[in-house]
């Protein structure tokens, strides 16, 4: 049975609560609407939604609070709505669990296309700790030295340990050890994440090439590795990241 398509939208101002909600509505979305973080929160925990939309600027529980609640139990697409401009705003919103951001006052258009390229990207459980790949079945496992990742399955394994990785660190780590040791720019890792693989190069902008390095820092933290003496990623100055070798 196809899942349901729900969404929620987190937003204090009144008027882009309403618009957001339209446009999910005509994306096809039976749209709820939660004016503070902690309602917000429980609205998510009780329709288990596809798609989140999320205010940074709320009182009371910000948006960054809000998303780290909701991403200790949902695997929910959260996209980040900001009138900040302040790339650590930005990255404080990717460290809190978000999958994108954008910035107000943002086109109707522009709202629903990055929605749109959220769903392309599979979801992540939040819970994979119970599951564990038998130790005959080989086939789609990409490895390297001990880390292992199945895009199909989308479980991530170090040493045998299943590994907890968001979207995007999990879409990075799969395609930096796919790469073997070709080194991977920031621009190619910023499209992979996005879902744009095949846009030039000017489609990416210095806010998402800092959102890349976020998210590498979080996946060495998350498998245990180090930038000054790196086990598996290695960073390449001025060209991005390979596997070490």
């Amino acid at each position: 049975m196809e899942e349901p398509r729900i969404g929620v939208v987190i937003e204090d101002d009144p008027d882009i609560r309403s618009l957001v909600a339209d446009i999910l509505e005509n994306a096809g979305f039976d749209a709820h609407t939660a004016a503070a973080g902690l309602e917000g929160v429980e609205l998510v925990r009780r329709l288990n939604p596809l798609v989140t939309t999320l205010d940074v600027s709320m009182p009371g529980m910000d948006g960054f609070e809000t998303a780290k609640r909701i991403r200790a139990f949902s695997s929910t697409y959260l996209l980040m709505l900001t009138s900040r401009t302040e790339e650590i705003d930005t990255l404080q919103g990717l460290q809190s669990g978000a999958d994108d951001y954008v910035t107000k006052p943002f086109r109707p258009r522009e709202l629903r296309a990055r929605i749109e390229a959220m769903m392309r990207r599979p979801r992540m459980v939040v819970d994979t700790s119970a599951v564990q790949p038998a130790e005959d079945e080989n086939e789609g496992w990409l490895e390297h030295q001990g880390v292992r990742v199945h895009p199909g399955m989308r479980l991530a394994t170090v040493e045998g340990v299943t590994v907890e990785l968001t979207r995007s660190e999990f879409d990075i780590l799969a395609e930096i050890i796919r790469a073997d040791h070709r080194v991977v720019s920031k621009t190619e890792l910023a499209l992979i994440v996005r879902d744009d693989r095949g846009m030039p190069s000017d489609f990416v902008n210095v806010h998402d090439e800092r959102a890349i390095e976020v998210h590498i820092a979080n996946l060495r933290r998350k498998i245990g590795d180090s930038s000054a003496q790196p086990r598996w990623i290695e960073t390449v100055r001025g060209a991005g990241y390979r596997l070490t070798l």
